[in-house]
């Protein structure tokens, strides 16, 4: 059992770290393993970049300190040999580091390069797009990453109760489209047809980091995109290729879209006001961010629903 929940803001910003940390830390019951926000802050001329490093439990304290010392010397390297100039680079976490870019190549050989670096992976890589996640409730990540402060427009979070797969970072959610930018995806579910689409996927070029579905819809969204096609189109076409029985939520640099399976097994609960659209696993997450009386509804099986700002 694990907890979706999105937020999108129709004009303006606001506190989209405190507000989607508010909405998970209300399903904490929901999946207490892990939690994961993609955050969606102000668009910039600049590339974006959320890096792990490496796995905190990999190694022990001392070797594994030293390690992670060469790999933020190694990344500053490769992101100069690919021509990135690092307008600013930033270690948030022992393991993990924030990269402003300016960069106009394409995102796949810089990715890729990056993550030829042994234990590292890019959580997110974007123009507005900023992917956060670790072990733990949503405050102790909330605190940790120092999201208490970011300001934005839309967003997406998880939490996850490990049942599967080990409790690791690699395991958390949201995922990101690689090697398309600041799209990705929250999921609630199980598809059927994983390995069909993976393997269709991985035909086209496109690589896995986890053997999590979430990431397989985040790539499946954002290829149709790429080429052109509607979000509400590419999610309505999901419905009809994926099996199995989901809730998932995608984001893009400016639109938010939710879709049910034709069962409608996984819950999704949605208040929509005059300027704010938000949703979740569960209607106490809706709460958390509204003091006052609101109407809620539930979407139905098959459902398509998309906002943009």
């Amino acid at each position: 059992m694990c907890g979706i929940a999105g937020i999108i803001h129709k004009n303006g910003e606001s506190d989209i770290g405190l507000e989607v940390t508010k909405m998970l830390q209300s399903m904490k019951h929901r999946g207490p393993d892990s939690t994961g926000f993609a955050l969606f802050g102000k668009p910039s001329d600049q590339l974006v970049m959320r890096i792990k490093l490496d796995d905190p439990n990999a190694v022990g304290a001392i070797g594994f300190m030293d390690h992670l010392e060469r790999s933020r010397m190694e990344l500053e390297a490769r992101l100069n040999k690919v021509g990135a100039h690092i307008d600013h680079l930033e270690g948030v976490t022992e393991y993990s580091c924030r990269a402003v870019l300016d960069y106009d190549g394409d995102l796949k050989p810089l990715v890729d390069y990056i993550e030829d670096i042994p234990g590292a992976e890019v959580l997110s890589v974007g123009h507005s797009l900023e992917i956060v996640k670790d072990l733990g409730d949503a405050e102790s990540v909330r605190d940790q990453y120092g999201l208490k402060g970011f300001r934005g427009t839309h967003a997406i979070g998880h939490v996850r109760m490990a049942t599967e797969s080990d409790v690791d970072i690699a395991g958390a959610h949201p995922y990101w489209a690689y090697p398309f930018g600041d799209v990705a995806v929250v999921h609630n579910g199980q598809l059927t047809n994983y390995f069909q689409w993976r393997r269709r996927l991985e035909r086209s070029g496109h690589r896995f980091q986890s053997e999590c579905d979430s990431e397989i819809i985040a790539v499946y969204l954002a290829e149709k995109l790429h080429d052109g096609v509607p979000l509400e189109t590419a999610i309505k076409q999901s419905v009809e290729d994926l099996d199995g029985v989901f809730t998932y939520v995608v984001v893009t640099k400016d639109a938010l879209g939710v879709a049910k399976d034709q069962m409608a097994a996984k819950p999704l609960v949605l208040y929509e006001g005059e300027d704010m659209v938000a949703l979740a696993s569960e209607e106490v997450a809706i709460r958390a961010l509204i003091d006052h009386e609101i109407d809620t509804y539930d979407p139905y099986e098959g459902e398509v629903l998309v906002w943009n700002r």
